[in-house]
């Protein structure tokens, strides 16, 4: 949260654009906070995007895409909502079909455990580069916590909740801690 990933992404979208290249860009179908169908970011550059959802097939859809219109790199939002199957399609997008993949996402969620498309991305991608943000404290903030409508910290429930800063705050380990693992 709060790292500029989409801005990022959509950094990169353009920088492909503006060599005349194309940018196939996709988006989690469960993330619309901004509108369907569209990558936003936090500083308002927004860009459409097609969906995916836990059954699209990302070989498939990207192969029919790349015949249809000559795809050079594949920009993924919000990857931590891809499948494990979805992650191993988009090795083979890069393997088979020679397309660079970019995948923007967070690593945990805010009970500090992985999201399934995070842990597969981390053990096979080829390469990671993390991009990031600042807890209140000026430490590096690797976590992200959940807060309820007054604003408390909550540690209980769904993994997938969406929300923007109203709903998460990102923390340094040491500020997520208090929260979570005083008991332990």
């Amino acid at each position: 949260m709060n790292a500029g990933k989409s801005t990022s992404l959509l950094q990169s979208a353009y920088n492909y654009q503006e060599m005349g290249m194309h940018a196939f860009l996709m988006t989690a179908a469960l993330d619309d906070r901004y509108g369907v169908g569209a990558i936003t970011s936090r500083i308002g550059l927004s860009e459409r995007a097609d969906l995916f959802s836990n059954s699209t097939d990302l070989l498939h859809h990207v192969r029919n895409k790349h015949t249809s219109s000559n795809i050079d790199c594949v920009l993924i939002d919000e990857s931590q909502f891809l499948t494990r199957q979805q992650v191993l399609q988009l090795t083979r997008v890069v393997d088979d079909l020679n397309i660079p993949v970019l995948c923007y996402g967070i690593r945990s969620d805010f009970q500090g455990e992985l999201f399934t498309g995070s842990q597969y991305l981390l053990t096979w991608a080829d390469k990671l580069i993390e991009l990031k943000t600042v807890c209140w404290c000026g430490r590096k903030a690797t976590m992200v916590v959940r807060k309820n409508t007054e604003g408390q910290v909550i540690t209980q429930g769904e993994q997938v909740h969406i929300g923007g800063n109203d709903t998460y705050q990102s923390l340094c380990r040491k500020h997520f801690a208090k929260h979570h693992w005083q008991a332990e």
